[in-house]
């Protein structure tokens, strides 16, 4: 059995995340307990990476959200969804009986 990996601060600013035990480190996602209650955000720019991951999910392209938020790039985007991806590996989820 894999021990299960989580994000960690790369720093005590909070700039940036590094998966433990993992090459992948996310330079775009930060973490400020000072602001947004700590909630994961693009570059600092009070953008939840669970809003974009939603928006993607709601099937918006990548270019409707750059334009609903001129400040992000696509690669913004991509990383939100890896970030996305790595907080949920391995991890069982409840789901509805069929």
């Amino acid at each position: 059995m894999r021990a299960a990996k989580r994000a960690v601060p790369a720093e005590k600013t909070g700039r940036g995340f590094k998966a433990e035990g993992l090459r992948m480190r996310f330079s775009r996602i930060t973490v400020d307990p000072n602001q947004m209650g700590g909630v994961p955000c693009i570059r600092r720019l009070r953008i939840p990476v669970a809003t974009l991951v939603g928006m993607v999910a709601d099937g918006m392209t990548e270019e409707e959200i750059l334009a609903a938020y001129p400040d992000l790039e696509r690669e913004d985007i991509r990383e939100a969804l890896r970030y996305a991806a790595e907080a949920v590996r391995e991890r069982a989820l409840p789901l509805a009986a069929p």
